[in-house]
């Protein structure tokens, strides 16, 4: 790949290395600097009142990618190469006691060095504009009648388990990739202290379209956030009585409406009409020094209407998934870690009697493990991305930190699928898939991350997919990302 971004970042990761590995070497760790007059500078300019305070970043990204949508190097626009510009600002302001309004302001256009794949986009390379939204707009009135009780209304980002390892809730937005992740939702809060346990209750109305309740700077409608209009309900109980354990339980009621829309003046219904109920727990807990652990599970009924082998059905829903993670951490100078970590997702059983056993991911589509596999599903679900199901996934992963600035982590997984066919395939699809084998393939992972200062920071990602005869073609999927993020 010729991307100027990869270049640069490597060669400023490199740069700052030598110094690092001098710095280990020193025998008496060297006191804390003292803050340098910019760090002064943005703690100042941040807080220009008792009541307000406000930030911004920018993130710029350049993603290469070969195959991981058409899963084959034989077809046109199996690679990919593109950059990514996104830039926020946020302020908070707290206009009485406990009341306090939250915005955040949010674009990223995409300069494309090879023709995309986002059909609104038309297929070409050059700079693809898109719009600038409000990603955040909400109150938050908190210790209502001086109970610990908390609401907190309007668009607002909802994250629900394990931290970066959230499951069925966290991303609204799946369409748009890791722009934004809001839900347009109501969350009441309550911490019951005395008997250690945190209740929610959650509405969420997710319209498909970011602008029909807050206007954008620039057109949107050719780029819907989600493939349907959604209405749910969360109701999220988590207890901490047991020594040195979390136990969470939920109910989660999702309901789907199915929309067209005009993308590039081309009508498009990506979407479901369903009603779907997921039951579930998870529990997570240190038993003993260096150990940690994590394991939930969920049984989802209801009833779906999709496209199945391109026929219209609705079917009862009878499904269910579970993640679990094992962590020993070493606690030395290197701060290394190692895992195990395994996941499993129903899918669709064609042989069935007439129900729809894939599990759904809800409000979980986003790069919670892999930043390449959630396009490889574009074909074999729906057209969606990100929609993570019929899928049973186990291995390693290590960590650690050799130098002050440095973090270098790792992670394999063996995938295999459950059910030899994707009864959700459209267009190519048909003839990217065996049909008679289970074994997804080797799914590799590497990142690099440097962090320059308090306020800037870099990464190299790199994962790889060595496809099993689960697929046809069995070539190989690739994924490379350089980032940089500047925040004030």
């Amino acid at each position: 790949m010729k991307s100027r971004l990869l270049t640069s970042v490597a060669t400023a990761a490199t740069a700052g290395l030598p110094l690092t590995l001098a710095q280990a070497q020193t025998a008496v760790a060297p006191s804390a600097p003292p803050p340098s007059a910019f760090e002064k500078f943005v703690k100042e300019t941040k807080n220009p009142a008792d009541w307000l305070n406000w930030g911004a970043d920018l993130r710029i990204r350049n993603e290469y990618m070969n195959n991981i949508v058409t899963l084959t190097d034989e077809v046109a626009g199996h690679e990919q190469d593109v950059i990514r510009y996104r830039g926020r600002v946020w302020a908070s302001a707290t206009v009485m006691t406990n009341l306090t309004f939250n915005g955040r302001f949010s674009a990223e256009p995409r300069e494309w060095l090879k023709p995309s794949f986002v059909s609104a986009y038309k297929a070409q390379s050059g700079m693809e504009w898109r719009y600038g939204m409000a990603d955040n707009l909400n109150v938050k009135w908190t210790q209502i009648l001086d109970q610990p009780l908390s609401i907190t209304a309007g668009r607002q980002d909802i994250l629900l388990g394990d931290y970066y390892d959230w499951w069925l809730a966290a991303d609204g937005t799946p369409c748009d990739g890791s722009w934004t992740f809001y839900l347009d939702s109501v969350r009441l809060a309550y911490d019951a202290k005395e008997i250690k346990t945190k209740f929610d209750l959650m509405y969420i109305y997710q319209n498909p379209l970011p602008g029909e309740w807050v206007p954008t700077l620039g057109r949107s409608s050719d780029y819907p956030v989600t493939d349907q209009r959604e209405q749910g309900v969360i109701a999220y109980v988590s207890n901490k009585s047991v020594k040195n354990t979390q136990i969470d339980g939920y109910f989660i009621a999702k309901h789907d409406d199915r929309e067209t829309f005009m993308v590039a003046n081309v009508p498009r219904t990506p979407g479901d009409n369903g009603d779907i109920y997921t039951v579930g727990g998870k529990v997570t807990g240190t038993p003993a020094e260096h150990w940690q652990y994590s394991v939930e599970g969920a049984y989802q009924f209801g009833r779906k209407e999709d496209i199945i082998s391109g026929v219209n059905a609705k079917r009862d829903i009878d499904a269910y998934g579970g993640k679990a993670k094992l962590t020993y951490d070493f606690k030395d100078s290197w701060k290394n870690q190692v895992s195990l970590v395994g996941e499993f997702l129903s899918g669709d059983d064609p042989n069935s009697t007439g129900k729809d056993e894939m599990f759904d991911i809800l409000w979980g589509r986003w790069p919670r493990w892999s930043e390449l596999y959630i396009y490889s599903y574009i074909y074999e679900t729906g057209g969606r991305v990100a929609q993570l199901n019929n899928i049973g996934r186990f291995g390693p992963s290590w960590s650690c930190s050799p130098f002050k600035k440095v973090t270098l982590s790792a992670m394999y997984n063996l995938m295999y699928a459950p059910e030899a066919t994707p009864t959700r395939r459209i267009g190519p699809a048909a003839g990217l898939f065996s049909y008679d084998g289970h074994f997804r393939g080797h799914y590799a992972q590497a990142i690099v991350k440097y962090q320059f200062s308090k306020n800037f920071n870099a990464h190299l990602w790199a994962e790889g997919v060595w496809q099993g005869d689960y697929y046809s073609q069995r070539d190989l999927t690739s994924f490379l990302r350089a980032e940089v993020m500047f925040t004030w």
